[in-house]
């Protein structure tokens, strides 16, 4: 889900056991997943890419949630997409939905896809791993289409959890190379403006998770 050969394989090395749990693990405690695929909305025919898309849990939610666009997700561990491969086909989606490996940072959708640029893009906790996480989000912005958006949801800052919980958790996220990004609604809006697009934030689960959505087709 990040740049360079070096996280790569730290990435392989930390999902090679945990890809076949993952899914099963990670639904309790990756909130706002589906609230998201919900607010997607892409026009019929349009084309959705996931950056850091996993297991490809994400990818085939969406793909049933809106059966008439394409979906293309990119991830930079070959060990998660081997299940994204399997779980797509299993699902019966291998037509709709394509995954390549890629770096978040630095992509070629064309190459890839054979596609220009995207109607919507989403990044699902895969910023709060990805070391230039600013990097990604502007590497994501440049692939949307002029009415296009990119969502967002990971880790809060906990803003009205008890301290305990929030120490707890970031420490048990940081085993996993896990760093919630506590300036993630400032780098957004300084995209939005960089672009003349509309940043939204919504806290979630009383700031266990935020919502960020960049608008390229709506002014600030």
């Amino acid at each position: 889900m990040a740049g360079g050969e070096g996280h790569a394989a730290l990435m392989d090395g930390v999902y090679r056991g945990q890809r076949h749990i993952y899914d099963l693990t990670r639904k309790y405690y990756l909130l706002g997943r589906d609230r998201m695929i919900d607010e997607l909305q892409p026009p019929v025919g349009g084309h959705v890419l996931e950056v850091g898309c996993g297991t490809g849990r994400n990818l085939i939610a969406a793909a049933r949630s809106w059966p008439g666009a394409h979906f293309y997700g990119i991830d930079i561990s070959n060990e998660m997409l081997k299940s994204a491969r399997a779980a797509i086909a299993k699902a019966g989606l291998s037509r709709r939905v394509t995954v390549a490996q890629g770096d978040a940072t630095d992509f070629d959708a064309q190459a890839l896809f054979r596609v220009g640029n995207f109607d919507r893009i989403f990044q699902s906790y895969t910023l709060s791993m990805i070391p230039d996480w600013q990097g990604a989000m502007r590497e994501a912005v440049r692939h949307l289409a002029s009415n296009g958006a990119l969502h967002i949801v990971d880790f809060g800052q906990q803003e009205a959890m008890p301290d305990w919980f929030r120490a707890g958790l970031f420490g048990w996220l940081a085993r996993f190379h896990v760093a919630p990004r506590a300036m993630l609604p400032e780098a957004a809006r300084e995209i939005a403006s960089d672009i003349g697009a509309r940043m939204t934030l919504v806290r979630l689960y009383r700031g266990y998770a935020w919502s960020v959505r960049i608008d390229k087709g709506l002014r600030r």
